[in-house]
Parts: C-alpha cells; structure tokens; sequence
C-alpha cells in the first residue's frame, strides 16, 4: 500500500469470502451467548459490508490482525467482553479463509468502573497489575468477567 493515497483501503469481498468459506459455526462458552452459533452470512453482509483488512493510514485492521494474532500465539480459548460479540462471525470466516485454527470464545459482561463506565484499554483503563496492586485478588478479577473465582 505504498503507493495508496490516504484513505485507500484494502477491503474484503464479504459475499464472496462468504461463499468460498461455506457454513460455518462457533461455540460460546461464555454465560452470554452460550452453545454453537451459526454464522448467519446475509446478516454479516448486511452489518458490515466488504470489511477493511488494511488501510495506509492504520495498516493492518482490528478484524484481521486479532484473528492472525490469536492463531499465532496459539490462542484456544478467546476472552473478550459482550461488545464484541457481534464481531465473532467475521473473526471466524476470516479464521476460515486463512486456514487458522478456531478457538472456543466467552463472550462476558462489560466491565464496568464504580461510575458506570466501561474499562477498556483503549479508554486508559486500570490494567490487571493495577487492580492487583489495588488489593484485587485472582478471583475478584475472575468475578468481574463473570468466570467462576
């Protein structure tokens, strides 16, 4: 993409990866969303569109670089909070066109500051050497993803 102008994108042909991929399903282990889903491709297409893989302005995408990281560092079992559950079915037709194995999600509850507000890294929030410096234990911070302490 050296030569793209700015906001030149590398898009996925969603209808097509669609049909190259075939049925496809995941399982959610998580309190949330538990049991297999199947991933609806219209409604995919429908909520995203051709979805951008990389962009010059911030390389490679959320989408594609998550499911490649999650492969490479040998991820099974894929933690992430409910607001990112509508993004399980791409992950997992990109996991398909790539040839990466599928791990098992839990989708948890957001967590949540005494506020209201969501902590998320991208908002600054604690990290986990900040709540267990706080006095946090193992299984406080379990608790607040809804996983057993």
């Amino acid at each position: 993409m050296a030569d793209a102008a700015p906001g030149d994108a590398i898009r996925l042909d969603l209808a097509g990866a669609l049909v190259r991929a075939g049925p496809l399903d995941f399982t959610d282990d998580g309190p949330l969303h538990p049991g297999r889903h199947a991933v609806d491709g219209e409604a995919l297409l429908a909520a995203t569109g051709d979805v951008v893989l990389a962009r010059r302005d911030i390389g490679t995408a959320y989408h594609l670089a998550v499911v490649v990281d999650d492969a490479f560092q040998g991820i099974t079992d894929v933690i992430r909070g409910a607001d990112l559950y509508a993004a399980t079915p791409l992950h997992r037709l990109l996991q398909a066109l790539l040839d990466l194995p599928v791990p098992v999600w839990h989708h948890h509850r957001l967590i949540r500051d005494d506020t209201g507000r969501r902590l998320a890294k991208r908002d600054d929030a604690r990290a986990l050497a900040t709540l267990r410096a706080d006095g946090a234990t193992p299984g406080d911070v379990r608790r607040m993803v809804g996983l057993p302490a």
